[in-house]
């Protein structure tokens, strides 16, 4: 199955654990500064925006985990010629949101990413992301695949379960995630109005000015 349209498809079982507020931060506009800063204030109570305000105030993920982060989107859902990646689509302030929105990944997410360095430390003398693009896939393979994963890696199959998890929901919630899932929202059709014949049957018409005002209109 296309690793993409995998991904669209656990997206849509997982949006609904993630809140709603982080949700729409994702779909932000994509002509807007990159993360989840340009929150629209619409509808928001005074106390929702005082919560907000304070998760964007602070900062959870340091420089280097932020790296590992935007390496791992990337790879889980890389530029194609459909659309851009991971990052180019802002997950990584994506999960910055949540981790901070949603403290229960906090734990899960750091000392995830604490695994994949001291795992990669002891296979190649670095950390994850001074490996090379073939190494950081030979790690992402061995614990991206529960069912043949080996037992001694299975803190990093779950941290790699949460983040795919995570990153198919950012991506696929964000103004680019959206266009690539060809999504286009409601649109309004033309009426035409009453057929003829079902008029001729009931012998009534319609009147010009209603033909002019209500029953055609320019599409």
């Amino acid at each position: 199955m296309d690793r993409r349209k995998y991904l669209k498809t656990l997206a849509v079982g997982t949006v609904g654990a993630i809140s709603a507020p982080a949700l729409l931060e994702s779909c932000k506009p994509e002509d807007k500064p990159k993360g989840i800063a340009n929150a629209p204030t619409i509808d928001r109570t005074p106390a929702e925006l005082e919560h907000y305000n304070k998760l964007m105030a602070d900062k959870f993920f340091d420089e280097h985990e932020m790296k590992t982060i935007s390496v791992l989107a990337d790879i889980i859902i890389p530029k194609d010629d459909v659309s851009g990646s991971a990052t180019e689509a802002g997950v990584p302030d994506f999960i910055e949101f949540i981790a901070k929105d949603m403290p229960r990944h906090q734990i899960p997410l750091r000392g995830g990413i604490k695994w994949l360095d001291i795992h990669c430390m002891k296979k190649f003398n670095a950390s994850f992301i001074e490996c090379s693009s073939a190494q950081q896939i030979e790690i992402v393979d061995e614990i991206a695949f529960p069912e043949k994963a080996k037992p001694e890696v299975q803190q990093g199959v779950s941290f790699f379960n949460l983040m795919r998890d995570l990153t198919a929901t950012g991506f696929f919630t964000s103004k680019m995630g959206i266009g690539d899932l060809g999504y286009v929202g409601n649109k309004p059709n033309q009426w035409d109005g009453v057929p003829k014949e079902v008029l001729d049957q009931y012998g009534v018409k319609y009147d010009q000015k209603t033909l002019d005002e209500c029953v055609k209109f320019d599409s």
